[in-house]
């Protein structure tokens, strides 16, 4: 067990740091100019996941993406121990359409316990094929024989050797083998290790290259205009003084789809500036201040018992003490730092767009609808974008540039601007979840109820995803409504409960097009669960974290809440004993969860300060103890541990998409603020390793606990209970009015 602290960013780096080379558009045009050719993208086939020159560069093909997390360089060090080649020696190509197979999107934390595993075992096949080639080359049996560094060799006489480069010839020509001998976890000497990650310096320099930064020869600049009312019809369009601005091409209408293009970037947004287009508005949106009742009050499709367990009339009939509690999610979006963006070609009837996209294998299946050209025709190539977590707005931009560059047979980049981001992107759904428990006398949870109101689910696993793309609806292709899945996930209670009934309502249709947002559905429902277990624990007059652990029977879950607990220097104590008469108090609160019920294990103890006379919140400390198996890349865990809590934290705090009417309102960094640097907590993490385990994800895990760990801070500062995110000023001290613990 390793106790990690955030460290200072580039400490030490000073001026240095102004000697940035913005070479953009050279590194990008010489990163992707020339078209890699076509190969296999067959799953079951060998020379689909990787290449090997005859200078025993290896070049490994996936079909997941780095959003930003490290992945590149975790399923790089998966690739070369299995191969027992050097890690500089490999090269990874992730995510065309072309190249790299079908695993699915990036996401649902599968990037490392799926993709990976299925790269590690067409790596160790690889090496298996190269160990038979060499053994039948020598007439030698392949037990005679070892590889190290790319190198086979007889064990008896390590002077015969032979490289990968030399044996693999026209490459390996068979199928993985699913039944590959992997390593021992005892063996590795690069998975467990914090290699470097292959992308931070380039980005520290300013010389990595994104997709903005892509250019093509005779490349057009394209905005597209839209209207922030949502469900808003295009009527009239009058571009006469759009055609006045220097560099002006043409304008694209297809049905309610509008876009101005020119030669350059700045005369398209001048462009889109002056185009006077007139809408007939959408349906008036719910009331947003009266959502947490009415997203209640939606028609639903379906109720499922997400879980059933004991009689729980029983429980409740005789019981000594009954808790109710209600919580509420707010409507949120990615509010990518940088404005989506994309560039599409189209020649001789076959389409290819670098993209951002989380999902580039499915994306080709929805262009194919959108376009109506075949799938086969369509080419998506991952490029690295602004992040997101989920699918934001990368993949209507990706959608919208195809569009164009189809109409105009012209290569044609689309960006978008900070209004379409923030107000036009995907939004999570919102959530309400209704909780109820009995406790006996001893104090301990002997039946737990839970209503779950979440939106319809409309994907099924590695199926194509229908996505709601803009484009789609506004060119007659309409699409499902939402693209969400799973959020009954982490619904059910996380505890060893003798009687349980958990449901889930599906509300039928979302009123916003909603997608995925950081850990879906499970950030939601563990925000209920663990406020509420925090209720409970204050109801039965117990420290929080003894109770959890008391109603805790998986030893790996005991574990990461001890470690936790040890970590924050936790005293033992019944939660909310509010002492203090001062204006500032301080306070600390614990979440834990285990990730779908099923993999990945986080505790998190946050300290806040609130301040009782305006109801304003700081997070001055979170300690998150993780498990995730078997770590790849122990620092690559810290980075996703931090990431993941410090937007958590901006979440719970202050996100949260406003309207009126039909009209989207959150159109910027003032309608939208998130967590500035100077609120950013301190943040610790215990990494807790299990060598020879499987691996699961670490990116969506800590996100889930933190907005509870943060509520119960608040209550332990304050006995105020808030249960509604964010935890906007102003809703907390509506919370320390009704505790009687408001200062006037």
């Amino acid at each position: 067990m390793k106790t990690i602290h955030r460290r200072n960013f580039l400490q030490g780096a000073g001026a240095g740091l102004l000697l940035v080379s913005f070479q953009f558009s050279e590194l990008a045009h010489a990163a992707t100019a020339a078209l890699s050719p076509a190969k296999s993208v067959a799953k079951d086939v060998l020379d689909t996941w990787l290449t090997i020159d005859p200078s025993n560069q290896v070049t490994v093909y996936v079909g997941k993406v780095d959003l930003g997390t490290g992945t590149k360089t975790a399923l790089s060090q998966i690739a070369a121990e299995e191969l027992s080649i050097p890690f500089d020696k490999v090269t990874m190509v992730m995510g065309d359409t072309a190249t790299t197979p079908d695993q699915w999107i990036t996401g649902a934390a599968l990037t490392i316990q799926q993709g990976g595993s299925e790269l590690r075992i067409a790596a160790a096949s690889a090496r298996q094929a190269l160990l038979s080639r060499a053994a039948q080359r020598w007439n030698l049996p392949v037990s005679a024989l070892q590889v190290a560094n790319g190198v086979v060799m007889e064990t008896a006489n390590p002077s015969r050797q032979i490289k990968y480069g030399e044996l693999i010839g026209e490459g390996f020509q068979i199928k993985v083998d699913p039944k590959a001998i992997l390593k021992a976890h005892t063996e590795y000497t690069l998975v467990g290790r914090s290699v470097p990650r292959v992308d931070i310096a380039a980005k520290v320099s300013g010389e990595h290259p994104y997709v903005h930064d892509f250019k093509l020869p005779g490349m057009l600049h394209a905005r597209v205009i839209r209207s922030t009312q949502i469900g808003a019809k295009l009527e009239t369009v009058d571009d006469r003084e759009a055609r006045k601005t220097r560099g002006y091409v043409t304008t694209v209408r297809q049905g309610d789809f509008l876009a101005v293009v020119c030669d350059n970037e700045w005369s398209a947004v001048k462009a889109s500036r002056v185009v006077r287009a007139q809408w007939t508005p959408g349906p008036d949106l719910p009331v947003k201040d009266q959502l947490d009742k009415l997203w209640r009050q939606m028609p639903l499709a379906k109720e499922e018992a997400t879980q059933k367990v004991g009689q729980i009339d029983t429980a409740f009939a005789s019981a000594q003490k009954t808790v109710k509690a209600s919580y509420h999610f707010a409507v949120q979006t990615h509010a990518s730092i940088g404005p989506s963006c994309a560039v599409a070609q189209f020649e001789n009837g076959q389409l290819v767009v670098w993209s951002a996209s989380q999902a580039t294998h499915s994306m080709q299946h929805e262009l194919s609808v959108i376009t109506r050209l075949p799938k086969e025709k369509i080419r998506l190539i991952y490029l690295d974008g602004s992040g997101c977590y989920g699918r934001n707005g990368h993949e209507d931009a990706t959608a919208d540039a195809a569009l164009i560059a189809i109409e105009l047979g012209r290569p044609v980049r689309v960006q978008w601007m900070r209004h379409d981001e923030t107000a036009l992107a995907p939004k999570s759904p919102p959530r309400a979840m209704d909780l109820e428990a009995a406790l006996d006398a001893n104090g301990n949870i002997q039946g737990w109820k839970g209503d779950f109101y979440i939106a319809l689910n409309h994907i099924q696993a590695f199926k194509p995803l229908d996505f709601p793309l803009l484009s789609a609806t506004e060119t007659g292709v309409p699409r499902p409504g939402n693209w969400v899945g799973f959020l009954f996930q982490n619904a059910g209670a996380p505890y060893a409960v003798p009687n349980i009934q958990v449901t889930t309502k599906h509300v039928a249709q979302t009123f916003l097009r909603a997608s995925h947002l950081r850990s879906p559905g499970r950030i939601e429902n563990s925000f209920a669960n663990e406020s509420f277990m925090d209720e409970l624990a204050y109801a039965a007059g117990a420290d929080a974290g003894e109770f959890r652990l008391r109603h805790l029977q998986d030893a790996r879950g005991k574990e990461v809440v001890t470690a936790a607990l040890k970590a924050a220097q936790w005293q033992a104590r019944p939660s909310a004993q509010v002492t203090s008469q001062a204006r500032v108090v301080r306070g600390r609160g614990i979440a834990y969860v285990r990730y779908n019920n099923a993999i990945t294990y986080v505790t998190t103890v946050a300290e806040v300060e609130v301040d009782r006379k305006t109801g304003q919140v700081k997070v001055l400390r979170l300690v998150v103890a993780h498990d995730c198996g078997q770590m790849i890349n122990p620092d690559g865990v810290l980075n996703q541990i931090q990431g993941g809590a410090i937007q958590t934290v901006s979440r719970t705090l202050m996100e949260d998409v406003r309207w009126s009417g039909s009209r989207i309102e959150s159109v910027d960094w003032g309608t939208y603020p998130i967590l500035r640097f100077g609120d950013v907590p301190k943040v610790e993490a215990v990494l807790i390793d299990r060598p020879g385990l499987p691996s699961w994800g670490a990116g969506e895990q800590t996100p889930t606990t933190i907005p509870a760990a943060i509520a119960n801070a608040i209550f332990d500062a304050t006995g105020a209970r808030v249960r509604q995110i964010p935890f906007a000023p102003a809703r907390v001290l509506e919370a320390l009015q009704a505790a009687g613990n408001a200062i006037a």
